[in-house]
C-alpha cells in the first residue's frame, strides 16, 4: 500500500508538471498546480484502492492518474477572450 500511495503521488506529480509545462499561460501558480496534481492522485488512488482489492496495483494507479488530470483540469481558465453575442 506505501508503493501505491508513492507510485500515485509520482505519477501526480508528472502529470502536474507535464500540465504545467504545456498550459502555463492558462494555469495558476506552479505550486498550486503540482499540489493538485499530487492530491488529486493520492485521493483517486484511496477511493480505487477502496473500491477494488489491493492486488489491483495498474488499476489503482490507473484511477490515480483518471482523478489527478480531472483535478487538474479545473484549474484551466478559458484561452482567450470571451465573446459576448449580439444584442437582441
Amino acid at each position: 500500500m506505501l508503493f501505491e500511495a508513492l507510485g500515485s503521488a509520482l505519477l501526480g506529480l508528472v502529470l502536474a508538471w507535464a500540465a504545467n509545462r504545456r498550459f502555463s499561460h492558462r494555469l495558476p501558480a506552479r505550486s498550486l498546480v503540482l499540489a493538485t496534481g499530487v492530491a488529486g492522485a493520492l485521493f483517486g488512488a484511496f477511493i480505487t484502492h477502496s473500491a477494488l482489492d489491493p492486488g489491483f496495483v495498474v488499476f489503482i494507479l490507473l484511477g490515480a492518474a483518471i482523478v489527478s488530470a480531472a483535478s487538474l483540469s479545473l484549474l484551466l481558465r478559458p484561452a482567450g477572450r470571451l465573446r459576448r453575442s449580439a444584442p437582441a
